[in-house]
This record gives structure tokens, sequence and C-alpha cells, in this order.
């Protein structure tokens, strides 16, 4: 049956189906057998790499400023030139949600096909996020999350709760043989979301193990210079512990100064984020640095892979539904020395 090409535009956009609930799907009411039903292939179309219809993406994210946002912008731009039907057009990142929506306004103007926003302020951005959808251009939100689910058509990004969740898991099973266990949390930005979501993560997975007990936090700003200076802080008030889990592999860069400036090899850490230093660390085995649980810059890469196939009008490869879904969380794995090999291409320098 012909479908109208504004309205299957629209409800591809503004679609609502989560990965769990399954897209919905519609269509003409018959007698007739379907080609399913007779035994034939699927019909949907499903992207791939084989070059297809002509997609212009624009992407806009904040200035890369840590290692992990340099990590999104390269991660970007490389799955971008993977393919010969996709031209993108990116923005100076800017920390500034001023300039931010100008930029992103600029796109909007130029009439890209779709827009992949990574905000440096989801709710500052939101507005802009509505502007993009209103006038027909579909938005794959990256990461940090626009304040209401209009202003995107596809919202994919990490698990922060995750991350402490496995980080917790991971030592309370390296440490739940022993009485009377003490941890530390070097955290990062208190005023963050994602920090409370990483620190809760941590506390609900330590529950599970009665023999260990939280005994110290404190908050760093993810700066080398911020991780030497908590964890020098941490170190003197603590002269004993078993582990400790830091938030993020930048901050931890000083964390691992401090701790061997201080001479301590009697516990073991945890990072946070998945840095290239850090899974080196962890193969070489000649740290406190014995993991740590990733938070995926390659969620860039899938980003423009999910922008490609809604330009296109296309799905997902392995799913059943003729659309992509309308939120992807992505699994924050814990990288060990078993395991580093297998990651350590993933990392982010």
């Amino acid at each position: 049956m012909a479908g109208n090409p504004a309205t299957s535009r629209r409800a591809l956009m503004f679609g609502t189906a989560a990965v769990s609930a399954g897209a919905l799907l519609t269509g003409c009411t018959s007698n007739e057998p379907s080609k399913k039903e007779k035994g034939a292939p699927d019909s949907a179309p499903i992207a791939d790499d084989k070059p297809g219809k002509a997609v212009t993406i624009g992407f806009a994210g904040p200035q890369a400023d840590h290692g992990w946002l340099n990590a999104i912008n390269q991660n970007a731009k490389s799955r971008a030139k993977k393919y010969s039907d996709v031209t993108m057009v990116t923005t100076e990142g800017s920390n500034d949600t001023a300039q931010q929506i100008g930029q992103i306004q600029t796109l909007i103007n130029k009439k890209v096909d779709v827009l992949v926003i990574l905000p440096a302020d989801g709710k500052a951005l939101t507005q802009v996020g509505l502007k993009a959808m209103r006038a027909g251009i579909p938005v794959v939100n990256l990461d940090r999350v626009f304040a209401s689910p209009q202003a995107y058509r596809c919202w994919i990004g990490g698990d922060n709760y995750g991350m402490g969740l496995n980080a917790g898991h991971y030592i309370g099973e390296q440490l739940k043989g022993k009485s009377g266990a003490k941890v530390v949390e070097l955290a990062g930005l208190d005023n963050l979301e994602l920090t409370k979501e990483r620190t809760r993560g941590f506390d609900d997975a330590l529950k599970n193990y009665p023999n260990i007990k939280k005994v110290a936090r404190q908050a760093a700003d993810f700066t080398v210079e911020s991780g030497q200076a908590k964890m020098a802080q941490l170190l003197q008030a603590q002269p004993k512990f078993d582990a400790l889990w830091n938030h993020d592999d930048d901050q931890g860069v000083g964390a691992l100064r401090a701790i061997d400036q201080a001479g301590r090899d009697d516990f073991l850490m945890v990072g946070g984020a998945g840095a290239k230093a850090a899974m080196r660390a962890i193969k070489a085995g000649n740290s406190v640095l014995k993991a740590t649980v990733l938070y995926p810059p390659t969620m860039a890469a899938s980003a423009i892979d999910l922008a490609r196939a809604l330009g296109q009008g296309k799905g997902i490869g392995g799913m059943a539904e003729m659309e992509i879904p309308s939120s992807l969380t992505l699994y924050s794995a814990v990288v060990t020395k078993d395991n580093v090999d297998q990651y350590l291409p993933t990392g982010f320098v």
C-alpha cells in the first residue's frame, strides 16, 4: 500500500517505542496472506554497509576539553567517512550553551537531513532540539539527554548507574572473602547528575556485600590535577582501605600519581570510562589499577549509524522492527587483565 511520504516521515521522527517495547507498525487490512505468512523473506529495509540514499548529517558536540569528548568527535568523524553516501557537517564544539544553540540553528537553516547532538547542557538545549524536530529534521540525542523526549527521535548514551553498579560488583567479588573490608570513592563533579548516578549504582551494588563498608568519598573535577589533589586527601584521611572506585580515568592519572607519591600499594583500584592509558596499566599489571568500567565513546559512531538509518528510512539489522528504537542504553563492561586486549582498540587517549 502506498503511503503519504510526509506522514511516513513524521511517524519515523516522532515514534516513541523503546527497545523493550518494540516499534508500532501499521499496515493494510487484507484477507490475502502476507508475504511473511507465505514464507517470503522480510521486506523491511535494513541499514547495512551498501551505499544507499545520500544523507547529510549535522553533528554538534561540546568542546573536546576531555579525552573522552575528543574520542566522541573522532568516533563520529571516522564513522561518517566509512559511508560513501554520508556527508557530515560538523560544528566547532562549544561548552557555551548560547553558542552551541546558534551552531545548531545554522545546521537547521542548512536543512541537513538528520542532526546528531551531544548537548553541553541537555536542559538548556531542549528548545533547539524541539525546533529541529518541528522543522522535519530528526534528532539523534547523544548521551546528555534533552529535558523532553519530543526534542529527539532517538537517544543513545552510556549507563552511569550501570558503571557504578558494575564497579561495585567487581570490587565486591574481589573482597567477598575479607571480613571488615573498607572501600573509598573518588567521584567526579557532584553538581552533575551523572556523578550522582555513578555513586548511587556503586552504593546499591555494595548492599549485596555486608562485609564491605564505604568509609570515605571525595569529589574531584574530572581533571588530572583534581584527581591528584583529592586522592592525596583520601590517602591522608584513610591510612588503611582495601579498594578504590574512581569515576574517571582522566582524573585517575592524577590519582595514581598521588598513590605512587604516598608509596601505597595495599589496595586495588577500579577506574571509569575506558582510557587507553588505564587499559595499558591494567595489562601491565604493575600498579594498583586492576580494572576500569567502560563508558564507551564508540556511542558516537553508533549515533552516526542511527542517523544514517533515519535519513534512509531504514531499520537496524538483527531487530524485527522496521524502525530504529527511541532509546539505546549502552552496557558498562568491566575491563580486566583477562579481556583488556579485546577492549583496548576502543579506548580513548
